[in-house]
């Protein structure tokens, strides 16, 4: 089944917001947070915040807290 997710993430460092929106597969169960807001920390916000910060700093994937605000069915 395929999903949507909403979030926000924020970088300790970074005085930057990341809001956007992230698609992805999972065979069947309930949405677990915390997996999906690594997932989308590895595949999606450390990019953004590496781009968005270029050279300024290092950008670690623990600096970055995600919040899910809302998980829901896609069929788009």
């Amino acid at each position: 089944m395929t999903y949507i997710a909403h979030f926000t993430a924020k970088h300790r460092v970074v005085e930057i917001e990341q809001h956007s929106i992230f698609i992805w597969r999972q065979e069947s169960g309930e949405v677990d947070k915390e997996l999906l807001a690594n997932k989308i920390i590895r595949e999606s916000s450390i990019h953004f915040f590496r781009l968005a910060s270029g050279d300024n700093y290092v950008i670690e994937q623990n600096d970055i807290s995600i919040c899910v605000r809302k998980a829901l069915p896609f069929s788009g």
